[in-house]
């Protein structure tokens, strides 16, 4: 007795796949889902799906470096950014607050609020001066665009490496 196409585990296994990798490339520009993780997952299940026949256990091994490379882009970016401009410990955990916080308040909140978190971080760790009447708001703006902009490049570097993985994997399959 033949399958019926609905019900191969094949094409079920495809479908999940695909949905991982599309989701995975939502999750890069959007903190709250992993998307580096999800792409090497959906990209993982293709490969095992295929019996590895297509693509190799090397051009996973490549595909999971690229995933690394893009999973610490996420961190080494913003703290380079921020490093440069002099950042305290409170400006970085402002920026991943307020990155949290702008998955909740859309596109503009998404795109802003990593810039008023790392201000506002920085300008409470530099409250005491304040209160002694130096003025940080300077500071607390150098540090919230220096980190603001590290966001937006690493997260553009990691969108390209999870563009790579998926066009290593799609050559894989075709090749």
């Amino acid at each position: 007795m033949t399958e019926s196409l609905l019900t191969s585990p094949a094409l079920w296994g495809w479908i999940a796949s695909v949905t991982l990798i599309a989701v995975g490339i939502a999750g890069t520009v959007l903190p709250a889902l992993p998307g580096t993780v999800l792409v090497f997952g959906g990209i993982a299940l293709g490969a095992w799906i295929d019996d590895f026949a297509r693509v190799s256990g090397w051009t996973l091994g490549a595909i999971g470096v690229l995933a690394l490379l893009a999973w610490a882009t996420d961190y080494v970016a913003a703290l380079l950014g921020a490093k440069k401009a002099g950042a305290s410990r409170e400006a970085l955990l402002g920026a991943a607050l307020g990155t949290v916080a702008g998955v909740f308040t859309g596109l503009i909140g998404l795109l802003f609020m990593p810039l008023v978190g790392a201000m506002a971080g920085e300008w409470w760790a530099r409250r005491e001066q304040w209160s002694a009447g130096v003025y940080v708001g300077t500071q607390a703006a150098k540090v919230g665009l220096a980190t603001w902009v590290g966001l937006l490049v690493g997260t553009a570097v990691k969108l390209a490496l999870v563009f790579m993985m998926v066009g290593l994997f799609v050559a894989a399959l075709l090749i």
